[in-house]
C-alpha cells in the first residue's frame, strides 16, 4: 500500500508557483522550480536531475507539490495518477511509502 497524502493543487496563473517551490511536470516528475514567467515554467527533475523540464501553466496542467509531495513522488510515484510500467522511475517493490518529511511542509 502507498502512502495517504493530500492531492496537489493545479497551478491556475503565474502567481500560484514561485523559483524554490516544487511541482509535478508533464512527465509527472517531481520538480524544483527555478523559472516562472509569461506562462512558461522551468525547472529541474527531482528524478533524475534533468533541466530545464519546461511546461506551459496554461497547457500543461502543472500541479503545485509540497515537500514531502515531492518526496513521495520522487521514491514512489504520484499516488493518483497510473503511469506504464515503462515510464515508472520508482520500483514496484517499494510498497510502503513512509512520509517522514511532513514535519517540513
Amino acid at each position: 500500500m502507498r502512502g495517504m497524502i493530500n492531492v496537489p493543487t493545479h497551478v491556475q496563473k503565474d502567481e500560484d508557483l514561485k523559483p524554490g517551490e516544487y511541482y509535478e511536470d508533464c512527465s509527472y516528475h517531481p520538480c524544483l522550480c527555478i523559472y516562472v514567467k509569461d506562462d512558461e515554467v522551468l525547472g529541474v527533475s527531482l528524478v533524475d536531475g534533468t533541466y530545464p523540464r519546461g511546461c506551459s501553466v496554461d497547457n500543461c496542467g502543472i500541479r503545485k507539490l509540497t515537500y514531502s509531495e515531492a518526496m513521495q513522488w520522487k521514491f514512489y510515484g504520484p499516488p493518483d495518477i497510473a503511469i506504464e510500467q515503462e515510464h515508472r522511475w520508482w520500483s514496484e517493490d517499494d510498497d510502503i511509502a513512509p512520509l517522514c518529511c511532513s514535519k517540513f511542509d
